[in-house]
């Protein structure tokens, strides 16, 4: 297996360095548009990583790397806007292909909080017959969320469930960073478009509609001493994936973000400081968003300044094997500190950059295989689980 990893930022330094304790995999190439940030990322690990320079909104680019490395597999791990342009350039190349977040989303032009308009992943899934037919594999969405929550609904629907009502994704931590009032453990451009975006709701004799931001809030309990969180509807991939493969009669998915981070979210709404439309300042044309990502620091950064957890999981309700209700939550906690320490990576960057490169090891083992564009619930759930655990970051369940 020859990988090509696009991204040299927070999740892909850290996918290096667990990627360097496996032997499943021949090269790495680790291509960022920051040839230092992609040599810093490797710097350290073995000859099998090798840095380069790449322009992500090229396919082009893309395709010619992905050919002078003899690349096998394209691993994207930069922000959603470069999604088409990796996931074409992959397949111009003859590569398969693997993400973290799905193409993006427009808001329906007439309805946008309560009918969907383009969905995440529609362009995707537009080429799955050309995938299919090229015999090629795209597998979308297996970070963290979405993939591993995504894969706990698949082994929620396979071996604890007879029937499912409701497959509840639910994120939450009591994550803190010293000397910052405020400052996301994530990419604050994806947040932001993931956040204000209307969020998406399945529902079996309805199918996808949406809400508007922040909707439906409750209070859920989190495990391993995070304790309770306000979570609110957020538009995410699980809830575009999961119906695909696995019964439900209701997908959700709510983040838990607080009522400080929704305040300065809707203050960049109100101020159009959330839009990615160019806008000229003293001659020269600049992002909002963009503008906003620049003066936050980087997440890759706030390692050393992190303390607590965060908890990725999918909570499942419906009919157990034994004919009574059942209320499951799936879950993944990483602590700051073990992170911190094990890896050189703070927590939320770690626990999304494992789950690619569990996923790649069971397609060079053969554990997992497919063609076209697929979602992780479209995969057996237990080689990967199990393979998880042995990198040492086990999963947990709760009955609840």
């Amino acid at each position: 297996m020859r990988i090509l990893l696009v991204g040299a930022g927070g999740v892909g330094s850290a996918a290096v360095s667990i990627a360097a304790r496996r032997s499943f995999f021949d090269t790495m190439v680790v291509a960022d548009h920051d040839p230092g940030r992609a040599g810093r990322a490797i710097a350290g690990h073995d000859a099998r990583f090798v840095a380069a320079r790449v322009d992500a909104s090229s396919a082009g680019e893309v395709a010619a790397l992905c050919r002078e490395h003899r690349i096998t597999h394209v691993l994207n791990a930069v922000d959603p806007r470069f999604v088409l342009p990796i996931f074409e350039g992959a397949y111009a190349a003859g590569a398969d292909y693997l993400d973290m977040a799905m193409s993006l989303s427009r808001p329906h032009p007439r309805n946008p909080y309560s009918e969907t308009g383009v969905k995440l992943g529609d362009a995707q899934f537009a080429a799955a017959e050309q995938w299919r037919e090229a015999g090629r594999l795209a597998l979308c969405g297996i970070g963290v969320e979405p993939g591993l929550s995504d894969i706990f609904a698949r082994y929620a629907a396979d071996e604890l469930f007879t029937e499912i009502d409701e497959i509840g994704i639910r994120d939450g931590a009591n994550l803190t960073v010293d000397g910052h009032d405020f400052a996301p453990s994530f990419s604050i451009w994806t947040t932001i478009e993931e956040c204000l975006n209307p969020p998406v709701v399945w529902e079996a004799d309805r199918g996808w509609y949406t809400t508007p931001p922040f909707s439906e809030p409750e209070v859920f309990e989190f495990p391993e001493g995070i304790g309770p969180v306000e979570c609110v509807n957020v538009e995410h991939e699980e809830v575009l994936l999961i119906p695909r493969w696995v019964g439900a009669r209701r997908v959700t998915f709510k983040y838990g973000l607080g009522d400080e981070f929704i305040g300065v979210l809707k203050t960049l709404h109100k101020l159009g400081l959330d839009s990615t439309a160019p806008v000229r300042v003293g001659g020269v044309q600049v992002t909002p968003r963009d503008v906003v990502a620049a003066c936050l620091p980087d997440p890759a950064t706030l390692g050393p300044a992190m303390r607590g957890k965060t908890c990725a999981g999918t909570y499942v309700t419906g009919t157990g094997p034994d004919g009574h209700p059942r209320r499951v939550y799936l879950y993944h906690v990483v602590d700051n500190e073990w992170s911190m320490t094990e890896y050189g990576h703070q927590a939320v960057v770690w626990q999304t950059a494992v789950n690619p490169i569990v996923a790649l090891e069971l397609l060079a083992n053969g554990a997992w295989t497919g063609t076209g564009v697929l979602g992780p619930e479209a995969l057996p759930p237990r080689p990967f689980l199990d393979l998880l655990t042995a990198y040492g970051s086990p999963w947990g369940m709760e009955e609840r």
